[in-house]
């Protein structure tokens, strides 16, 4: 795997050029993508800026906006559409000298249904969803850093399941302009990477607030946290959870246990109301016009949808907000929460996994890091999450925590 600081330490040394890096990129990808299908096309090649991330070759998920590769949704609906401009992120990317270089492979409009991507570790099972290429991608060593979005878990999960690291910032922190809507409320675009300084270095030049990578963690107060509502973990993934918790506290955190009230179990509830209902609306076109190409799972599921009522959206939203109300104020207590990515390991290839220890977390529009718990096997990873708006605090305990991680070897 590459990592963003390291490649850009080296290229600010006179040791790599960025038009060597691309060329690096470029060759990894046509090595190595064909076993993987991570990457859907490729930019054209053109001079390399310059800039903080000079030299840096992106992967962009297919729903995000590219005005010179075309962006497709994951689906034959939108086969060849090419975008007259980039989404504010990609023109934001460009600006910093970074190359947006490929369209990474998704899921069909960021739905469930699994596209041609495989798990680098093993071919058999998922890299996850819905930004699989992404994740993938990294993962492989083809690019240094990628981005995804997330409505439910498809951030979090798919590093967990590929072991990077990754972000779902605050809500809203980066830009949605231009990236394909399926839920207005939930939607959030974000990062992965090799290490978590590699993260707070890009999102910290993407929206411009250095203080993002520059944050410490001190010796924070960390509350592990199971959300018991939304069903049991794997034995690896709480085996994971514990690892991450000891390495916290040889790091200098404290650990208290969180027990989320019964609030927290309804918003976790509301959470598929919320996407459904915004999804239909967001997808209208698409099912009026083209029902029958949407696939196997999305279909049925916007189907279902239309019996949905703007009274049940409504209360729905009522409950997150009450839950987000009352998660501020837990935050008093402590300084980060602790808790797992995903129920266990990557599953089989037939699915994209399952979201339930995500989507209470998207809903609530805090920021997110996934950190990756060194082993054995499939990946795992660990979730680090902070009061919303905090960036900086959620990405500097997940490095405290990743950093001790690696230190056990």
């Amino acid at each position: 795997m590459i990592s963003l600081v390291d490649l850009r330490t080296r290229i600010e040394a006179g040791r790599l050029s960025p038009d060597a890096a691309i060329r690096e990129a470029r060759a990894a990808i046509a090595e190595r993508d064909p076993s993987l299908g991570a990457i859907l096309r490729m930019a054209p090649e053109g001079p390399v800026p310059e800039g903080p991330l000079a030299g840096v070759a992106v992967g962009i998920k297919d729903i995000i906006d590219t005005a010179d590769m075309a962006t497709e949704h994951g689906s034959p609906i939108y086969a060849g559409w090419r975008p007259r401009a980039d989404a504010a992120v990609v023109a934001r990317l460009r600006a910093l000298g970074a190359v947006p270089l490929a369209k990474t492979a998704t899921t069909a409009f960021a739905g469930l249904d699994p596209c041609g991507t495989v798990n680098p570790h093993d071919p058999a099972h998922t890299p996850g969803g819905s930004s699989s290429g992404s994740a993938a991608a990294v993962a492989a060593g083809l690019l240094p850093l990628a981005l995804g979005t997330q409505t439910g878990g498809s951030v979090i999960r798919p590093a967990a399941f590929c072991g990077i690291a990754a972000i779902k910032p605050s809500f809203r922190l980066i830009p949605t302009v231009g990236v394909k809507t399926f839920s207005w409320a939930l939607d959030t675009v974000g990062l992965f990477a090799r290490f978590v300084p590699d993260l707070a270095r890009a999102l910290a030049l993407i929206v411009e607030r250095p203080a993002i990578e520059t944050a410490e963690a001190g010796a924070p107060r960390i509350a592990l946290c199971l959300q018991e509502f939304a069903g049991e973990a794997d034995a690896e993934a709480l085996d994971a959870l514990t690892r991450a918790a000891r390495a916290a506290e040889r790091a200098g955190a404290t650990l208290v246990d969180l027990a989320l009230p019964e609030p927290f179990a309804r918003a976790w509830a509301a959470h598929p109301t919320v996407q459904d209902f915004e999804a239909r609306q967001a997808l209208a076109w698409e099912v009026a016009t083209h029902r029958a190409a949407l696939p196997p799972v999305l279909g049925p599921q916007l189907d279902r949808a239309q019996e949905l009522t703007a009274a049940q959206y409504d209360s729905a939203r009522r409950d997150a907000h009450r839950a987000r109300r009352q998660l501020k104020e837990m935050f008093s207590g402590f300084d980060a929460i602790l808790t797992v990515s995903a129920v266990g390991r990557a599953p089989a290839i037939a699915t994209t996994g399952d979201a339930r220890f995500n989507r209470l977390w998207t809903l609530m529009g805090v920021p997110c890091v996934t950190v990756p718990v060194p082993g054995d096997g499939l990946p795992l990873g660990v979730q680090v999450i902070a009061r919303f708006g905090d960036d900086g605090r959620a990405l500097a305990i997940a490095g405290m925590i990743e950093a001790a991680l690696r230190a056990e070897g």
